[in-house]
């Protein structure tokens, strides 16, 4: 068995999210010189259950092998029409980690670093597209490059979202929704704190939004640069009388 072929399909799986559990069984393939064979492993995410098939096969020689890909499957025991499959490769150990896979799966997206044909970096929103699918039933994945304009920083600031305030809050939000998970928040207003849960849409330039049971709820009605209570204070503030002048050139202003 190539020891160092052996270890670095190892750090692989670990780095994919997949752990150690499968290393003895990796090398009791590998020591028998199996042209080709796969392993199972299943993990839970939010109460729901994803069983993931990974593929290896050895190469001409039989002295190295390589991990290809992974194919997943999240089950609904109650209704399997509303079974999802879905197969993502691997290049040279890296690709969409298990968690990602369950997000993409889910209908949400994830932010990754790629390498185009040249060999160099760039940045990408995926998600998976339900209408198109590949040859085996596979689902195709979208990409929104750097330069399709999505903001996801600039999407969230302003909106009264408290994890923001705080720098390691706010990094440790980002990065969760950068993997593409649906990240609980607090937004403060009226004198008390609420909880909901958002998750990256590339798509549609925006987040969507969900409440604590995770039912999909209009941000608009959550997330506003003002809280009713702010705005109420303002119109407070404000003089009940003003000269005709500036009352006629706020007019004016408004019309513009």
């Amino acid at each position: 068995m190539n020891a160092q072929n052996s270890e670095f399909l190892k750090k692989s799986l670990l780095n994919l999210g997949f752990g150690d559990k499968l290393n003895a069984e990796l090398d009791k393939e590998m020591e028998a010189k199996t042209p080709e064979f796969t392993l199972g492993l299943q993990h839970e995410f939010n109460q729901k259950t994803i069983d993931y098939t990974l593929h290896f096969k050895a190469g001409d020689n039989q002295d190295m092998y390589f991990f290809n890909k992974y194919d997943a499957t999240i089950s609904h025991k109650g209704d399997p029409a509303k079974d999802v499959n879905q197969s993502f490769f691997i290049n040279k150990g890296s690709g969409i980690t298990a968690k990602e896979a369950f997000n993409l799966m889910e209908g949400r997206a994830v932010h990754k670093q790629l390498y185009n044909l040249e060999g160099h970096k760039y940045q990408a929103w995926l998600t998976l597209d339900d209408k198109n699918l590949t040859d085996n039933g596979n689902k195709k994945i979208k990409h929104y490059h750097e330069n399709y304009g999505y903001d996801i920083d600039k999407v969230i600031a302003g909106k009264g979202i408290k994890e923001l305030e705080d720098p390691k809050a706010k990094e440790e939000l980002m990065y969760s929704l950068r993997k593409g998970n649906a990240q609980q928040i607090t937004v403060g207003g009226n004198g008390e704190d609420k909880k909901y849960f958002i998750a990256a849409n590339p798509q549609y330039k925006t987040v969507d939004l969900y409440d604590h049971q995770m039912k999909k709820i209009k941000r608009e009605e959550i997330l506003q640069p003002e809280t009713k209570a702010t705005k109420s204070l303002k119109q407070r503030e404000q003089p009940t009388e003003e000269p005709l002048k500036k009352k006629q050139s706020r007019k004016a202003k408004l019309k513009v």
